[in-house]
């Protein structure tokens, strides 16, 4: 919803305003229908009127609560991350933290698949989202400048989002098509051997005999790669004093 052409988060908006009788359904009634369509039929199946069926009522009514189709994407964008389990305040060790953020980030894009298709600049500023925010920032306030861990952390969840990413669309592959990675590296053999044969591509001969990552499962290579990027942020951080 916008107020003089200026956005206004649903989170700035009181959910009852004024007396009378006590509403019938609530934003997280609303939005908890509209991530369970979400989940089983994809993102644009979750539409005011679906969800009104789903809870047995007109469209229209429910505009009283959630205004515009980008408050209900807040709504369910915030509320799934409930489900990354993140503790209330960092443990002190930021690399245990960080994986927490790291690991509890792609269970959340893996069970709701429909947030990869989200594709918004702006920063959703919802109750979970500040959470996190707050998590996986003083995980890192350790002394370095606030603009340094903001690259840090967006280094962290890029990682995480484009592996998510590329196991999505392997699972839509999957679903549609039928095939595995394992199946598609079989159908490559032949071509991929006329490359080697070639000798004009020494790095990707390198890759095919000795690299190990494509031959390990989704959570190790998830872990391989996640506990490079945390080398590259131990990097940048001051030695802890208390470290032998």
């Amino acid at each position: 919803m916008t107020d003089g052409g200026a956005h206004v988060s649903i989170w700035s908006v009181p959910e009852r305003q004024g007396r009378g009788p006590r509403p019938a359904y609530s934003r997280a009634r609303i939005t908890e229908a509209a991530i369970g369509i979400a989940d089983a039929e994809g993102l644009e199946a979750a539409s005011m009127r679906r969800i009104a069926a789903e809870l047995g009522t007109g469209a229209m009514s429910l505009y009283r609560y959630v205004p515009s189709r980008d408050d209900l994407l807040d709504l369910m964008e915030d509320h799934v991350l409930l489900d990354a389990e993140i503790p209330d305040r960092p443990s002190g060790d930021w690399r245990a933290d960080l994986t927490l953020v790291a690991e509890g980030t792609r269970a959340v894009y893996r069970r709701h698949g429909w947030l990869a298709d989200l594709q918004r600049p702006r920063a959703t500023l919802g109750p979970n989202r500040l959470r996190l925010v707050e998590f996986a920032f003083g995980a890192l306030d350790v002394g370095i400048p606030i603009d340094d861990v903001f690259v840090l952390i967006e280094m962290l969840t890029g990682y995480v989002e484009r592996v998510v990413r590329s196991e999505l669309a392997w699972r839509r592959e999957v679903q549609e098509n039928g095939l595995t990675p394992e199946q598609w590296m079989m159908r490559s053999g032949p071509y991929v051997r006329e490359l080697l044969d070639s000798g004009a591509y020494p790095m990707f001969r390198r890759i095919v005999i000795d690299a190990r990552m494509p031959h390990m499962s989704a959570d190790e290579q998830f872990r391989y790669g996640l506990e490079r990027v945390l080398d590259c942020i131990a990097a940048v951080l001051p030695p802890d004093p208390a470290a032998p």
